[in-house]
């Protein structure tokens, strides 16, 4: 008479109804069922329980089914269902590549389906799972988990909740909490966290669709799509792509980085964010050098926007190259470089040139080849230039070589100042003096109030200093061997109101728009609006209105024809 121990089989050692195949696996028709045949065992007894025929079997159990092996130390093998309890040390193997072993299995031999539960160990000569129950179909050799496995290969090691494997195509799909882990050859360790994970064992490639992110030595990366060869070490992220390191924020549309070379390729919306002093590049296509501490962006006219005390600098070129910390460098002076065809905006000010070097350590702009500043009513040209900032706002612009500053005054008359170079300082936005070093021209208009042009000033000296106030000319002194020509306006002929190489280039002045172009459009919208003031209403007739009294301001002195003026004398 046959004892059973454990009574009837249990229903929760049925094998669940796995998951569905991963896409792309062959789906195998179901073999013809054939009976599980037992090849060895030390001890058997036979008898029906419950109507049902039951085999118990003791020591060195073996079973077969065409090219499935199962071992175990002793077994319950049901007949008519053609079913088998395994207990201790058992063991499935199937066509010699692929072993289970566990503390307890199950096996349906009509439906070809297996499930261990205990210490699972599932290998294949590629990789070795480890997990508490595990579920698989050796018709379609498939294997599923949901109780949290672990993987091992030679380089990777895999945890999650969640997993499936195709045996056919060598193809772990992992869920929930994916921990991924890959050591390169100097056995620097890749760090992989998302939710969802496909991991192909022969490629070696993994393969994600959701928030994930890859930490290294070198940086950090995330996106929300795209691939991992943990072989190459070459991730291809296609969703909200970032590489993350302590001074920066690379990101893009789509980003391929190589974290053995150290470089990086990104497309579409890419944008290169410094943590240190909130600088901001924005353009279409960027190409980047870890080892080098370098990022170009090019493409749809790439913009920097860099923020200091309440002004915003916007800076548009058509190729962007930005200059950080070196690998193993302590300190890298953070340089910026554009070209060509470069342009800039700042509040008050505006600026033009083929190429440009932003020291972004020393706020100093230098900018070559037929450069133009635009400040306020001030119009800055030279053969080179540099602009330095303190606290946000221009300080000084150092003019080198051919250098010709006009201002537009309230009547649309033209100051002029030109020499060999020139050193021009600027307070709260504002022209405050002019340094003419060699060479030394001026030309300008003395004014009866800001709306009549009384006369004109011509004046030539070796050096000479303009001071202004209100963006005004308040004082001309000259320093060595001066003239000066005073013209009353009725004496004023055309010849005489342009210096040699006066060109008024206000139509090339760029725009806040334009600048900004798309990559900061949203800039645009965040400009606060002037609040309109309200309507009051008068019971005084327009027409009775008194007029408001107003005192002209004064100009500078009219020079004598031949001598300075009195507020100018010479040193």
């Amino acid at each position: 008479m046959l004892l059973l121990p454990l009574g009837a089989l249990h229903a929760q050692t049925r094998p669940a109804a796995g998951p569905p195949p991963t896409p792309g696996a062959r789906a195998q028709p179901m073999p013809k069922s054939t009976p599980v045949e037992l090849q060895h065992a030390n001890e058997l007894r036979g008898g029906v329980f419950e109507g049902v025929q039951i085999r118990k079997l003791i020591g060195s159990v073996a079973f077969k089914q065409q090219d499935v092996l199962l071992y175990c130390d002793s077994a319950y093998q049901y007949l008519e269902r053609n079913e088998i309890e395994a207990f201790s040390n058992v063991r499935i193997v199937q066509s010699d590549t692929m072993t289970i072993t566990g503390d307890h299995g199950y096996y349906n031999g009509n439906q070809r389906l297996a499930r261990m539960t205990g210490n699972v160990v599932m290998r294949d000569p590629r990789m070795t799972l480890t997990t508490t129950a595990l579920d698989y179909d050796l018709t379609r050799r498939t294997a599923f988990y949901t109780v949290g496995g672990h993987l091992v290969d030679p380089k990777n090691t895999l945890d999650s909740q969640q997993g499936f494997y195709d045996t056919n195509s060598k193809v772990f799909v992992f869920k929930r909490d994916v921990h991924l882990v890959s050591l390169d050859e100097q056995g620097e360790a890749t760090d992989l966290r998302n939710d969802t994970l496909t991991f192909n064992t022969i490629s070696k490639i993994a393969y994600f669709d959701g928030p994930t992110r890859i930490k290294s030595a070198q940086g950090d990366l995330y996106a929300e799509k795209g691939t991992y060869n943990t072989v190459t070490r070459v991730s291809n992220f296609a969703k909200k792509a970032k590489i993350d390191t302590p001074g920066y924020l690379l990101g893009g549309d789509v980003l391929v980085y190589d974290q053995v070379t150290l470089y990086g390729v990104a497309t579409g919306h890419v944008s290169l964010i410094s943590k240190k002093d909130n600088v901001v590049l924005r353009g279409d296509q960027g190409r980047y050098w870890r080892a080098l501490g370098r990022t170009k962006i090019f493409g749809a006219r790439p913009v920097v926007r860099t923020i200091s005390g309440k002004d915003t600098l916007y800076l548009a070129a058509d190729t962007l190259l930005s200059v950080e910390t070196r690998l193993g460098r302590a300190v890298q002076r953070p340089i910026l470089y554009a070209w060509p065809k470069v342009q800039i905006f700042r509040g008050k000010m505006q600026g033009r040139c083929d190429s440009l070097t932003y020291d972004r350590q020393d706020s100093i702009i230098y900018l070559n080849r037929d450069p133009v500043v635009w400040q306020a009513r001030n119009q800055l040209t030279s053969d080179s230039m540099s602009l330095r900032f303190k606290r946000g706002q221009l300080e000084r612009a150092n003019l080198f070589a051919n250098a010709f500053v006009i201002q537009e005054d309230t009547v649309k008359d033209y100051n002029q100042v030109k020499g060999r170079n020139m050193v021009a300082y600027f307070r709260r936005s504002q022209m405050a003096r002019i340094d003419v070093l060699g060479n030394a021209e001026s030309l300008y208009y003395t004014l009866a109030g800001d709306t009549v042009m009384s006369g004109l000033n011509k004046s030539v000296s070796a050096t000479m200093t303009l001071r202004f106030a209100n963006n005004k000319i308040k004082q001309l002194v000259w320093l060595t061997n001066p003239e000066a020509s005073y013209f009353p306006v009725h004496e004023i002929k055309l010849e005489n109101k342009e210096l040699k190489g006066f060109k008024w280039r206000v139509n090339e002045r760029p725009t806040r728009r334009v600048v900004l172009g798309k990559h900061f459009a949203s800039d645009l919208r965040l400009r606060p609006k002037a609040k309109a003031r309200p309507k009051v209403k008068s019971k005084t007739s327009p027409k009775a209105r008194p007029k408001p009294k107003s005192s002209p301001r004064r100009s500078p002195t009219p020079p004598v024809a031949g001598n300075p003026p009195a507020a100018a004398t010479p040193r």
